[in-house]
């Protein structure tokens, strides 16, 4: 174990009906480290993040998450220090929900408001967070009211509710035209520039979404390990071809990604 990592995987695999999910990943992430994984459709990536989350054991090896080994802790206890956005999770939002106790709602760690109260320093906490991440004139505004890109927004407000130490984003731009993209990745660059911020792993399929201040990328391909370090030498031609198995060319200008086939 790596004593100050906050995610330290050693080995770990997952294998489902006879099926490797993953093989053999070393990772290791650090508190103030930015994270993007990437890689095509069936690669492994959700199947990563599902165990930083606690919320999958691996097969084989073994995989630290904050100090606690999965499979060996209190895994309801784990959860409540880690954020995390996945497309599941935006399903069981209730569209009546107001914005408000979409958000406060994640201190108790549940979903729907019924009859529990709240300290009004949980809802000055989530009146915050909703304002930072540029939705706080839709406070009292229904969730199923809101656009994709807002919707978005609320969601990462949620996960930021509990003050996590791991702030995990399953694609977040998934779904988003590119006024919405944009208008995201401006908010996720100020949360990565923030010292302040958990550390932070996004999982994308497209460089394009890869916000500016992210430091670290893991390219993965049929739930191996193709590249992985800083982002300016793992987000190359040769490592992102390798990763989607065909040629590509990649660009990069000021902190941003663009890659097209060769």
């Amino acid at each position: 174990m790596i004593d100050d990592a906050v995610l330290s995987f050693d080995g770990i695999g997952v294998t489902r009906n006879r099926n490797p999910l993953l093989r053999d990943i070393d990772w290791t992430v650090y508190p103030d480290e930015r994270w993007v994984i990437l890689g095509p459709n069936g690669a492994g990536k959700t199947t990563l993040l599902s165990i930083a989350a606690g919320q999958l054991h691996p097969t084989t090896g073994g995989a630290i998450v904050l100090g606690e080994k999965v499979g060996r802790t209190d895994v309801w206890e784990l959860r409540t220090r880690i954020g995390i956005t996945t497309a599941k999770m935006a399903e069981r939002i209730p569209g009546e929900e107001r914005v408000l106790d979409v958000v406060v709602t994640a201190a108790w760690s549940v979903v729907g408001r019924w009859r529990e109260q709240y300290d009004p320093l949980d809802e000055a906490r989530a009146r915050t967070l909703i304002d930072q991440l540029g939705v706080g004139a839709l406070v009292d505004r229904t969730y199923g009211t809101l656009s994709e890109g807002e919707r978005k927004r609320v969601q990462i407000a949620r996960a930021l509710m509990t003050d996590p130490e791991l702030l995990l984003l399953d694609e977040p731009a998934a779904g988003l035209d590119l006024g919405g993209r944009e208008d995201l990745l401006k908010r996720l660059t100020a949360l990565a520039s923030d010292p302040a911020a958990p550390a932070l792993v996004l999982v994308t399929h497209h460089v394009e979404e890869i916000p500016p201040g992210f430091t670290h990328a893991l390219l993965l391909r049929e739930g191996v390990v193709v590249a992985q370090g800083p982002v300016e030498q793992t987000i190359t031609a040769e490592h992102l071809s390798a990763a989607f198995g065909q040629p590509l060319l990649v660009q990069s200008s000021e902190g941003r990604f663009t890659a097209r086939a060769a």
